[in-house]
């Protein structure tokens, strides 16, 4: 077989190195160096240039990523650290949406996951500050209030699905207040005039928001707020089952379910007394947790939380494509999914 000259062989499956390229083109690696990093403040001339190109691309040269990053300064690279997105329903929408954007705009995604290990947080976010990262979105599996690591100090950064309180953390998370708003108004387009919510126990930017939006509904249609038709269960299947007890006698026609699991409970505790949803009583979800929502029977009109959109907006706001100032906290609307459990338009 007849020799290249340049010490690899065609179709050799040994990797490609400078040295390489440097005695194909009969330069310094220094120079080949130059030229695969893109380096414009070094003095070559445009026949250097070309031949080391030409050279580059004959022999198929990869140049090593992180060292690229160390020469330019910059980085192809955007880190997301999740405590247990990864492992969620909602897994890889945050994610997927995050990796669509940061591809759209020439970047690639570096995902680690936590599962609120702190010394695994710690070490993940010192990994990308070491690969000089554009910047890294930390995510949370719920929507909730945090302390921004120290570590994460170092980076721009954006929170995605939490929120740091006065601090200059920018962050993306759902329109709570909207969403809840927005499920009640579906029951009462219907003409439910008694409309009761089964919120969750846990404490949480979804416990206060949608019990906001909720009574938002109510007012804007003339109703009186009447705190006996709220009633808290845990956010679980077995909370909306119990649930229905204290629904039983609220006169109830309506009722907005803090998540779609509760709405399967409650569909349960209908069923077994010989009722029919939405004919016996009208019910909205939350999340449109697809194995749930899109399978009950009547299927479950509900609310989605906008995972996908989290992540690629939480990109956007990173690459400053969607200016935000520092702290300031964007919130993105939460969408009605009609189906059959509200009534007529379902």
């Amino acid at each position: 077989m007849h020799s290249t000259g340049s010490g690899v062989e065609p179709g050799s499956s040994a990797p490609v190195t400078l040295h390489d390229v440097a005695r194909r083109a009969g330069v310094s690696v220094a120079t080949v160096s130059y030229v695969a990093n893109g380096r414009t403040n070094v003095r070559l001339s445009d026949a250097t240039r070309r031949r080391v190109q030409a050279a580059i691309d004959e022999l198929g040269y990869r140049p090593n990523a992180l060292a690229k990053n160390l020469v330019k300064g910059t980085s192809t690279f955007i880190g997301l650290v999740a405590d247990g997105v990864a492992t969620t329903p909602f897994a890889g929408q945050i994610i997927h949406g995050a990796q669509d954007e940061a591809w759209r705009h020439g970047f690639v995604l570096l995902v680690a996951n936590t599962d609120a290990d702190l010394q695994v947080e710690r070490e993940a976010i010192e990994m990308m500050l070491e690969h000089q990262v554009r910047g890294i979105l930390y995510s949370t599996w719920y929507h909730r209030e945090i302390s921004v690591p120290a570590s994460l100090l170092q980076a721009e950064m954006v929170l995605v699905n939490c929120y740091a309180p006065g601090s200059a953390a920018r962050a993306v998370v759902p329109d709570e207040v909207q969403g809840g708003r927005t499920a009640t108004e579906q029951l009462l387009r219907q003409g439910h005039r008694r409309v009761a919510f089964v919120n969750t126990t846990w404490e949480s930017p979804a416990r206060t928001g949608r019990l906001a939006g909720y009574r938002q509904a109510l007012a804007a249609a003339g109703i009186e707020f009447d705190p006996t038709l709220v009633i808290d269960a845990e956010p679980n299947q077995e909370g909306g089952y119990g649930a229905y007890e204290r629904l039983s006698r609220l006169d109830a026609t309506g009722v907005f379910c803090h998540n779609d699991r509760v709405a399967m409970g409650l569909y349960d505790a209908v069923r077994v007394r010989g009722l029919k949803v939405p004919a016996d009583l009208a019910i909205v979800g939350f999340d449109n947790q697809e194995v749930i929502a899109a399978h009950l029977r009547p299927p479950l009109t509900t609310v989605q939380l906008p995972h996908y959109e989290l992540g690629a907006t939480s990109v956007r706001v990173l690459l400053g494509l969607d200016p935000a100032p520092p702290g300031e906290i964007t919130r993105l609307a939460c969408p009605l999914v009609l189906r059959e459990s509200a009534g007529a338009d379902g």
